[in-house]
């Protein structure tokens, strides 16, 4: 029986499915740690790093909160990023996930106006 699991102590290698997961789905950078140790950074389909962290990630895990920010320092310095901790049961925060964010950088006016369109689209599709 496969089975994944996460814990403050996760390794790289422990992480990386997860990560890869997020990133596959999203398409974007995505960067994973766990409390205690290192984690990833995953960008256009490649490992980049298996030693990563980075500030937004630690603070996220310290303030148990999910981060939107544009970071100071840092690989993704200048870029905006979310991120989010993961918690145990007990709501106690083990690991950081994060992506860059791009929602912080589209036009959503312009995005969610053609929306109606879309779905029209959509339920158009359904009846052929």
């Amino acid at each position: 029986m496969s089975e994944l699991r996460i814990s403050e102590n996760s390794s790289s290698d422990e992480i990386l499915p997860f990560a890869k997961m997020v990133h596959e789905l999203f398409s974007l950078p995505v960067t994973m740690r766990s409390k205690n140790k290192k984690g990833v950074r995953l960008e256009k389909g490649t490992l980049v790093d298996k030693d990563y962290t980075g500030p937004v990630l630690e603070e996220a895990m310290q303030k148990n909160r999910v981060i939107h920010t544009i970071p100071t320092a840092g690989t993704y310095k200048g870029i905006p990023v979310v991120v989010t901790p993961i918690q145990d049961k007990d709501g106690k925060p083990i690991a950081a996930l994060g992506i860059v964010d791009v929602v912080c950088t589209i036009d959503l006016a312009s995005v969610f106006g053609n929306y109606p369109q879309i779905v029209r689209q959509v339920e158009e599709s359904k009846k052929r």
